[in-house]
């Protein structure tokens, strides 16, 4: 579901620091958990934690990831303009159409191609690593309720979509059911249950989106987020 390549970087650089058994040692498994009204109700309480109705009246959300790639998401019309460098892209994530430029010179053909191919991938991941906790219920998303040491946590499995189907994800929530951190089990990374901490949770006006991503040894921001309704 994510591009995840600087990350996997910094964890293979980590383990190589640690030693040939660190993956062995560092890597949980896959929890379990039943399908059913249990995953649907923890589902239904860490979606109005974080306020999934106003999700859904948002027409335009942009932000800045990782300082490098810049979004402008017409949410109703799902319109991407992606700026990245001197290339610029507006697409369709549905039809794969649209127009870019690099330098202000309109790009055609297979540079046309490529650039609206790179720019979905950046989309894909960039834009799911902020509001992946509205994407719960996604087309072929699989739901679990997971038994931790600190509560409750939702399982969340995506059999297909995305650049990675498959990549499954720990919710872990606090008291008001509010996403505090997830951790992964994604193909890219051979490391199994790599935990982030999801930080600094703002309202925008009824949506509550985090920005800051923190894994201890790497931390991720997303800023210049802004919301119109």
């Amino acid at each position: 579901m994510i591009k995840v390549l600087k990350i996997a970087g910094i964890v293979l650089f980590c383990l190589v620091l640690l030693g040939p058994g660190a993956a062995w040692i560092a890597s949980d498994p896959l929890p379990e958990g039943e399908q059913g009204p249990e995953a649907e109700a923890l589902a239904d309480k860490m979606l109005a934690a974080i306020d999934y109705d106003a999700y859904q009246q948002i027409k335009t959300l942009s932000w800045t990831f990782a300082g490098r790639h810049h979004y402008v998401w017409n949410k109703p019309d799902n319109i991407v303009t992606v700026t990245w460098g001197d290339i610029e892209v507006e697409f369709s994530p549905d039809t794969f159409e649209g127009s870019a430029s690099e330098k202000g010179k309109p790009l055609e053909g297979d540079e046309l191609h490529e650039a609206i191919q790179k720019a979905w991938t950046y989309f894909a991941n960039d834009s799911f690593w902020l509001v992946a906790p509205f994407k719960v219920r996604d087309p072929g998303t699989e739901r679990r309720p997971v038994e931790t040491p600190d509560g409750s946590a939702l399982l969340v499995t995506y059999t297909s979509g995305g650049v990675t189907p498959g990549d499954s994800y720990l919710w872990l929530l606090d008291e008001n059911f509010k996403p505090r951190a997830w951790k992964l089990w994604v193909k890219i990374i051979p490391v199994g249950g790599v935990k982030f901490s999801w930080e600094n949770w703002q309202n925008y006006e009824g949506t509550w989106l985090a920005s800051t991503r923190n894994a201890g040894f790497y931390q991720m921001e997303i800023k210049d987020i802004q919301v119109t309704y």
